[in-house]
């Protein structure tokens, strides 16, 4: 099931079973309907209180489906507090892998889960912004909000 969220920075689509969100995406179409869901409901107001800088961590069920490896990245991201940025090689180093930066940054990109699983969080060694899927503008705003909290 899914649903598509208005955003300060454009449309997501939620998508989630009965029991977990499974993805969160920018730029992707969906059917819209709203479900009176009680997974959905929860994710659709953390996602509310967050962007009106009320909430700086998520507390959700997730699912995201992915490879070892990618589930160990995203659960790295998982650890990077609000407002703060860790590099590729970091998490590289926090998963036991300190020589795989850029496979991180590969899974960083398979991120099912935006903003919730914080992949915008990870930035470049030499500290630019450097890939996002939802396109590096909404990274550096996501960024700012989080600086502003």
């Amino acid at each position: 099931m899914n649903y598509t969220y208005n955003s300060p920075i454009g449309e997501l689509l939620i998508c989630y079973d009965d029991a977990h969100i499974t993805g969160v995406y920018f730029d992707r179409d969906g059917d819209g309907e709203y479900a009176a869901n009680p997974v959905l409901l929860r994710c659709i107001g953390q996602l509310d209180e967050y962007f009106a800088g009320a909430r700086r961590e998520f507390d959700l069920p997730l699912r995201p489906v992915g490879t070892d490896f990618q589930m160990a990245v995203w659960r790295a991201l998982q650890d990077i507090g609000y407002g703060q940025l860790q590099n590729y090689g970091d998490i590289a180093r926090a998963i036991g892998k300190p020589k795989a930066p850029r496979a991180v940054g590969g899974a960083n990109n398979k991120n099912p889960i935006s903003i919730i699983i914080p992949c915008h969080r990870v930035i470049g060694a030499s500290g630019k912004m450097v890939g996002y899927g939802g396109g590096l503008w909404r990274k550096e705003w996501l960024i700012q909000h989080e600086k502003r909290g």
